[in-house]
């Protein structure tokens, strides 16, 4: 697959190669990253490792891995089994220790980088800053709960550097790997699943409606686990996403009572909304196909159906992938992604869409969202709020 694909109503094969050809010509005119790139932002292809950076909040990260079986579910795009779900839990830890989580296995950096000009192994090199097999950090209340759903094509981990940071600041944090729609998803016993949906003609809205029911059984699942379910408040459950998974946060809303409150960074709405979400909702576009009116018009026939707290913003200087990991190890690995820092890239969406998740459910005042910021000037405040 690639780097992500932004998905339409339809996508083909053919759409496919042509947008991995594009990749590949950039690619192949920068495969050096700038000289005299800022310290903490971008070392170059040959250096043995490069680490995503470094969560804001005041606690330390741990982080586990989940197989999820769905058995009363047939896998919607290969339905000779059950459907099988990973899951990674990014959680406040009650210490330092521990090993560091591995960000991408050789199979699963190749898959993710095929068609691009780079060693296929480049994204073993990433470090994170998460930990498996500590303890969760003791609170006096439950913690808030933010599920990630990746964009079509991408695997969970990239959308590392925000859960890193969600969890930084006192989240559960379950990114979901949506199986046979993400260019390779790992289970325990070594099977590595590729993008199936990618080989053929491939329905937004039936994706969307399909990653709703994931995200309503990891909620199940995680409400009841022996440890997540002490863990999680059931009452303050967000669900965000990038590209397709943004539309999935939507779709997840309007089917699961459960969720209060919603994002999209930068995907079409498959479809748009025609009825009414009262609870609050973001959308972040990027660049020059979801940030304006008029650019996308799921975004413009969603707006009026948002009818609970609402945001619209816009970072024109970011780009479809400028909200994942990609902003940063894109540089790293000689493709910059957007005109910004790849790390600027993450403090912007860390910040905002920390913002939110304050503001909604953990209710705290947040000014950042009342208006443009002189602290990000890269973020344009779109039609009306309420």
């Amino acid at each position: 697959m690639g780097l992500g694909i932004r998905l339409g109503k339809v996508v083909t094969m053919r759409a496919l190669r042509n947008v991995m050809a594009v990749i590949a010509g950039l690619a192949a005119m920068a495969l050096v990253a700038p000289a005299g790139a800022a310290p903490g932002t971008a070392p170059h292809p040959g250096d043995d490792q490069f680490t995503l950076p470094a969560p804001t909040g005041r606690q330390w990260v741990g982080s586990d891995a989940l197989h999820l079986v769905d058995a009363d579910r047939p896998d919607p795009w290969v339905p000779t089994g059950p459907r099988e779900l990973m899951v990674s839990v990014w959680y406040p830890a009650a210490v330092p220790g521990g090993h560091r989580v591995p960000y991408a296995t050789a199979e699963e950096s190749a898959l993710v980088l095929a068609g691009i000009p780079v060693p296929a192994d480049a994204l073993t090199r990433v470090r994170i800053h998460a930990r498996v097999g500590v303890p969760p950090l003791r609170t006096p209340h439950r913690l808030p709960l933010v599920v990630l759903s990746p964009g079509f094509g991408l695997p969970r981990w990239t959308l590392t550097a925000l859960a890193e940071d969600l969890a930084s600041r006192g989240y559960v944090v379950a990114g979901v790997d949506h199986t046979y729609e993400a260019a390779a998803v790992t289970f325990p016993d070594g099977r590595v699943a590729e993008c199936v949906v990618c080989t053929g003609e491939v329905n937004g809205p039936e994706i969307a409606a399909s990653r709703t029911l994931d995200l309503s059984f990891v909620l199940d699942r995680l409400l009841g686990h022996r440890r997540y379910g002490q863990l999680i408040d059931p009452r303050r459950i967000a669900a965000a996403g990038h590209s397709i998974g943004g539309a999935a946060a939507a779709a997840t809303m309007l089917a699961d009572r459960r969720v209060d409150a919603g994002i999209n960074l930068d995907g079409s709405f498959q479809p748009a909304l025609q009825t009414g979400l009262s609870r609050p909702f973001l959308m972040l576009g990027a660049g020059a196909r979801h940030g304006l009116p008029g650019q996308d018009a799921s975004w413009d026939a969603t707006w009026p159906h948002l009818t609970g707290w609402r945001r619209w913003l816009h970072a024109p200087e970011m780009e479809h992938s400028s909200v994942t990991d990609i902003a940063v190890w894109g540089d790293w690995v000689g493709l910059p992604v957007q005109p910004l820092p790849g790390a600027r890239c993450v403090e912007i969406i860390r910040s905002y869409v920390a913002a939110f998740v304050d503001r909604h459910p953990r209710h705290q005042p947040e000014p950042l969202l009342n208006g443009p910021s002189p602290q990000f000037p890269e973020i344009d405040f779109m039609g009306p709020t309420v």
